[in-house]
């Protein structure tokens, strides 16, 4: 279905500019995509698997989407990964999980970087170790002058954290003089936030079926278009994206105004 409606990756993009879909709706596509990557857990019950393996193939989904992502010509991908409850999990879950992000990190970046992907991690790094955040530092490196899909990684992230965090700094730079209190509008707040320089979120998408943000992007998601599905994440496919997508372009979207038809 993907391929169908958005051409079939970077190799495609004159098909992707002229196609008859993408005439009709490439104008409505969102900049901004966030994800909640939820069910892992379930989908792994379900198919009588420990909650590794649940994990283990919530990573697989993740690579489809972000290559599908970029093939939609999606500019920026964020995905909550691990959250700043989530070390309230088992520490053997909480472990499994630090390194199963390790192993990603270790294997999966040289590709991203030949696919023209900038990864962007975003959270709190104050609690990783020295060699997790050395990671992180290095994978940022290598992919920053890169001008695809911009990929954020959510991770020991809280929505709330972040407008707190954001808050500290700015009463700081008004303390030491280099802000006053009125200078502070929008723009400047959103550009103390972990993702400074991106676009709003678009399209707020959630697998599993549970109905809440989680505190995520909270600041960012203020006129999100929300999208649910009872999908869990080891079952989300790029068509399951698509279908995201294709909702969102048939929404009107009216930022708190009218438009012609209301």
């Amino acid at each position: 279905m993907w391929k169908k409606i958005f051409g079939g990756g970077a190799t495609d993009a004159a098909s992707h500019d002229t196609s008859p879909i993408c005439a009709v709706r490439c104008e409505n596509m969102p900049h901004h995509v966030a994800i909640v990557m939820d069910g892992n857990g379930r989908w792994a019950k379900a198919q009588g698997l420990s909650r590794s393996a649940g994990h283990e193939a919530g990573v697989r989904t993740l690579k489809r989407i972000v290559r599908a992502a970029s093939d939609m010509g999606i500019e920026v991908l964020t995905v909550y990964a691990f959250s700043t409850e989530n070390w309230k999990r088992p520490p053997i879950e909480v472990d499994f999980l630090m390194r199963l992000f390790d192993s990603f990190l270790q294997k999966e970046i040289e590709e991203m970087h030949r696919e023209n992907v900038r990864i962007h991690f975003i959270g709190r790094r104050d609690r990783f170790g020295d060699r997790f955040r050395r990671r992180m530092r290095e994978a940022e490196n290598l992919m920053a002058n890169n001008t695809g899909l911009r990929f954020n990684v959510a991770v020991n992230y809280g929505g709330q954290d972040e407008i707190l965090r954001a808050a500290h700094s700015l009463a700081e730079r008004v303390a030491s003089g280099q802000l006053t209190p009125k200078d502070i509008d929008e723009t400047v707040f959103s550009n103390e936030l972990d993702t400074a320089g991106d676009p709003p979120v678009d399209l707020f998408i959630r697998t599993s079926g549970d109905l809440r943000l989680s505190n995520f992007l909270l600041w960012q998601s203020a006129y999100a278009e929300f999208y649910f599905t009872d999908t869990l994440w080891p079952d989300f496919t790029p068509d399951h994206l698509a279908a995201a997508v294709e909702d969102f372009t048939g929404r009107t979207r009216r930022f708190g105004g009218l438009t012609a038809e209301d």
